[in-house]
C-alpha cells in the first residue's frame, strides 16, 4: 500500500539562520510529487529532512500519521537516489545491486529474486555481469534507481537523478522513471530545477523559493492559474512575456490597463486601484502574428528561431518592450519585419507590484 506524508510547519537553520520557513505540505499516497526551483531554495534541503539525512529545527513530518522527526533514516522505509551514481567500480551490476541485501543479512534466495525483479523492471537483465566503468550514463543511473528498487522501499526519493546526462538521455529517463512509478505505484518525491521535468512526470507541484512554497498543486493547474508573478514566469517554456501596465480604469462599468502604448478592455474584475502599476502576463504561445479583439499592437521582429515544429520570435513591442512568441510550424517571418500581435484575453495574466495575481 502506497504511503502518505505530512510535512506541518517544517522549519531548517543552520545555526542561526533560517533557510527552510515553516513549510506545510501534504503528499497524498502514490502521488508523484515534484519540488521545483531555483538554486538555494531548499528543495534538497526538504528532500533531506524527509529522508532523515538532515535534522528537522521545527515542525513534525509525519509518514502514514507517525510522527518521524527523531525516527534514524535508516527505519523510515525510504530509499534515495542521488545526482551522483556511486557505484562500486570494482563490482558487477548485479553485486552492486545485491550488495545492500547481503550486508543487511537477506538470504541468497531472495537476494537473487529482488535483483532480477529490478532488473526486468528497468530492462538490465543483460547488464547484470558489466562492470560500471562498461555503462553509459544512463544504464549507471538504472543501476542506481535499482539499488533502490531492491530495498522495497515505502518511498521513493530522488535529488536530481538525471543533472548529469546530456539532452537526449534526459527524456529518455524522464519517460523510464515515470512508467516506473506507474509500474510500482509508490509514493515518490523528485527535486529538479528543471520545470520541463516537473510538467511532463509530477501529478503534483511544489513550486519553492527562498524555503517557501510559492504554489502547490496538478501541473496544469500552476500552468493555468499562477497564484504570483514568480510561478508563472518559473512555470512554461519559453517562460511567460512580463510587460509593464498600468490599471487605467476599473468600475463595473468598464475595466481597462495600458500596455505596450496601447489601452485594452478586461473581461475579468480587477483586484487593484485605478493608477496603479501592474504587470501584464501573457504566454509566448498563446501570441498570434495576426489580428484579432485583443492585441498589442505591431512589434519589431528582431531574432528568429526556426525549430521546424515550431518558430520562435523575439521581438519588441510598440514602446520597446520585449517579447517572445511561440508560433506552430514553419512562419517565413524576417527579421526587421513588424508582426502585430493577438492575443485571447481569458488566457492573460495580472499580477500585482508585489506579484500576486490580481
Amino acid at each position: 500500500m502506497a504511503t502518505s506524508i505530512q510535512l506541518e510547519k517544517i522549519v531548517k537553520r543552520f545555526g542561526s539562520h533560517e533557510v527552510v520557513h515553516g513549510i506545510d505540505l501534504a503528499i497524498d499516497p502514490g502521488e508523484f510529487t515534484v519540488f521545483v526551483g531555483p538554486s538555494g531554495c531548499g528543495k534538497s534541503t526538504l528532500l533531506r529532512m524527509i529522508a532523515g539525512l538532515e535534522e528537522i529545527s521545527g515542525g513534525e513530518l509525519r509518514i502514514d500519521g507517525e510522527r518521524m522527526n527523531e525516527v534514524p533514516a535508516s527505519k523510515r522505509g525510504i530509499a534515495m537516489v542521488f545526482q551522483s551514481y556511486a557505484l562500486y567500480p570494482h563490482m558487477s551490476v548485479y553485486k552492486n545491486l545485491a550488495f545492500g541485501l547481503e550486508t543487511a543479512g537477506y538470504k541468497k534466495a531472495e537476494i537473487k529474486q529482488r535483483v532480477q525483479g529490478a532488473a526486468e523492471v528497468l530492462q538490465i537483465e543483460p547488464l547484470l555481469q558489466r562492470r560500471p566503468k562498461q555503462l553509459s550514463g544512463g544504464q549507471r543511473q538504472r543501476v542506481a534507481i535499482g539499488r533502490a528498487i531492491v530495498r522495497e522501499p515505502k518511498i521513493f526519493l530522488f535529488d536530481e537523478p538525471l543533472s548529469n546526462l546530456d539532452a537526449e538521455l534526459r527524456v529518455q529517463m524522464r519517460v523510464e522513471i515515470a512508467r516506473l512509478h506507474q509500474t510500482l505505484g509508490n509514493t515518490m518525491i523528485y527535486v529538479t530545477h528543471d520545470q520541463v521535468e516537473a510538467m511532463t512526470m509530477a501529478s503534483k507541484i511544489v513550486v519553492l523559493k527562498e524555503g517557501r512554497v510559492m504554489q502547490a498543486g496538478r501541473p496544469l493547474d500552476l500552468y493555468n492559474a499562477p497564484a504570483n508573478q514568480f510561478v508563472a514566469g518559473f512555470i512554461g517554456s519559453p517562460k511567460m512575456n512580463f510587460l509593464k501596465a498600468r490599471l487605467a480604469a476599473n468600475d463595473p462599468s468598464r475595466r481597462t490597463i495600458d500596455v505596450a502604448g496601447l489601452r485594452l478592455d478586461l473581461e475579468r474584475p480587477v483586484e487593484a486601484r485605478d493608477g496603479e502599476e501592474l504587470s501584464f502576463g501573457v504566454r509566448p504561445e498563446h501570441l498570434q502574428a495576426g489580428t484579432s479583439r485583443a492585441g498589442l499592437g505591431e512589434a519589431s521582429v528582431q531574432l528568429v528561431e526556426q525549430l521546424g515544429g515550431a518558430t520562435v520570435v523575439y521581438a519588441s513591442t510598440a514602446d520597446g518592450q520585449p517579447t517572445t512568441v511561440l508560433l506552430d510550424g514553419q512562419r517565413p517571418i524576417r527579421v526587421g519585419e513588424r508582426i502585430p500581435l493577438a492575443f485571447d484575453p481569458a488566457q492573460a495574466h495580472l499580477f500585482g507590484a508585489d506579484g500576486r495575481r490580481v
